[in-house]
């Protein structure tokens, strides 16, 4: 059975592509977590997480454009890589930035068609009953 992958398992999942070097495949992805969560996650495991897939594309399509051909001393390596690590987080983190930006244009749109105010909007979540065994 396959394991449900939990949000610290998403983002260690996510900082891995950020920091990504060499050719991207879904395999060389997928054993290379292998230790990080424990199993091997399936290529669909992974694809079905909208977080992952969309942080995939970003990294394959960045990878492309580098050359690293460069001979570099080891103490600037080690900061190009993680300059280049930020850079990539960065980049990926404006992508998902944009995308809540137009969920939340599509929901204020929505809320307006349908008459909800601006208050009902932001109206607090109810208190959680604990103890209780009703829905």
């Amino acid at each position: 059975m396959a394991k449900h992958l939990t949000n610290f398992d998403l983002e260690q999942i996510v900082r891995t592509l950020d920091g990504w070097e060499g050719r991207l495949t879904w395999d060389a992805l997928c054993d290379s977590l292998a230790p990080l969560i424990g199993t091997r996650p399936t290529r669909q495991t992974l694809s079905a997480y909208i977080q992952i897939r969309e942080a995939f594309q970003h990294k394959k399509g960045r990878i492309d454009l580098k050359n690293d051909n460069a001979k570099i001393p080891p103490s600037i390596t080690v900061a190009a890589q993680r300059i280049r690590r930020l850079e990539e987080e960065n980049a990926r983190l404006k992508n998902e930035n944009e995308s809540l930006l137009e969920q939340f244009v599509i929901w204020q749109y929505n809320a307006y068609c349908h008459g909800l105010t601006e208050q009902q909007l932001a109206a607090p979540l109810p208190k959680a009953r604990r103890g209780s065994s009703e829905s």
